[in-house]
């Protein structure tokens, strides 16, 4: 079979492998359909890191992903408890939390400290033609989603678990740094919530502009001024309730501190490229922030699956996606998005159109 493989920054080829073996107790041999390409990949794919995680031998990325089911294996149960069967389509939660630690008990798998996720070194990712899953991590989708559909269930759960940290209240007025694949998620969450005003923020117009389709009252880029001073008039030097920063936390996260009013509340959910965090303690602490960290998302899949199929009107997932690629074009795929090309929101690999 075919698989993209990681060698060093921005190094991706196509080889061939050998194919999974037959699933064992609990787990079940997927034939992956799409994967989309999601920031935390482009970081890999730029630096052959993420934070502290290096790659240390050819990897494949990908983690949002869907595919078909073709062997299950000894009491392969599903992510609700069910038995798995040949022939369905799932969704797969990337992350493999090992159910007993302190965390997982406490139930926070999201925070296992034996998690195992796909497309992090040293695990293999859904780039590839065939893998082997916990069956645990699966979720049947129905019909009247797609495989793209499935894959970017992943990116709304993400949205689902910052907006639960978030705590939005209906009438309360939010921020959202960042209009990508995780930040417009988030604004139509809010909206769905009853949040408002929902102002947004991104470096590129299309982006913008695709925030105010997705439920953003106001929505600007960053050449329209400084979005602090922006909040600032809006708000009458208030701030807002609820800030999220879903971009490149680099400085923005400091712009997200200053657009919070007194007592507001950060939700920081972008990865850094550096491994640092810059933000004025003076802000913080004056303002009495509650400042949450979001470490992926934990048990946001069925509730993930009921948003898109309940409310397709306003939940257009199929909407983010602006490009596919096959399998064998993957590093043009990478290389268009880590540039962001104009009119780049989300890329899908399709892998099952080889």
């Amino acid at each position: 079979m075919f698989a993209a493989r990681l060698y060093g920054p921005r190094d991706i080829r196509i080889d061939q492998v050998p194919e999974p073996p037959p699933p064992g107790p609990g787990q079940v041999r997927l034939k992956v359909a799409a994967v989309g390409i999601c920031g935390s990949d482009l970081h890999t794919y730029a630096d052959a890191r993420i934070g502290d995680t290096k790659v240390e031998s050819p990897l494949v990325l990908g983690h949002e992903f869907a595919g078909v089911i073709e062997a299950v294996g000894p009491g392969a149960l599903d992510g609700l408890d069910q038995p798995l069967r040949p022939g369905q389509r799932v969704a797969v939660d990337p992350a493999t939390p090992c159910w007993r630690c302190e965390m997982c008990e406490a139930g926070h798998p999201n925070l296992c400290v034996r998690l195992h996720f796909c497309g992090l070194w040293p695990d293999d990712g859904a780039l590839q033609e065939f893998m082997l899953c916990d069956a645990r991590t699966c979720f049947p989708l129905p019909d009247s989603l797609s495989d793209t559909e499935g894959a970017l269930l992943e990116p709304l759960g993400v949205a689902i678990h910052a907006v639960d940290l978030g705590k939005l209240k209906v009438a309360r007025s939010v921020a959202v740094l960042g209009c990508g694949p995780i930040g417009l998620p988030i604004i139509k969450l809010a909206r769905l919530s009853g949040a408002a005003p929902i102002f947004a923020f991104d470096r590129f117009p299309w982006r913008a502009e695709k925030a105010r389709d997705w439920g953003a009252t106001h929505a600007w880029t960053l050449d329209d001024g400084d979005p602090v001073a922006i909040i600032d008039e809006h708000t009458a030097g208030r701030g807002t309730d609820v800030v999220f920063e879903a971009a490149w936390a680099d400085h923005s996260v400091q712009q997200a501190a200053d657009m919070a009013r007194l007592g507001g509340r950060l939700v920081l959910v972008g990865i850094p490229e550096e491994d640092t965090l810059t933000l004025r303690h003076s802000v913080a602490r004056r303002k009495g922030l509650t400042i949450m960290m979001a470490r992926r998302m934990k048990h946001t899949y069925p509730r993930a699956i009921h948003l898109a199929t309940t409310h397709p009107a306003h939940l257009r997932l199929e909407d983010l996606v602006s490009h596919h690629f096959p399998l064998a074009e993957t590093a043009a795929a990478f290389e268009m998005n880590a540039r962001y090309a104009e009119g780049v929101h989300k890329i899908m690999i399709d892998v099952a159109a080889q």
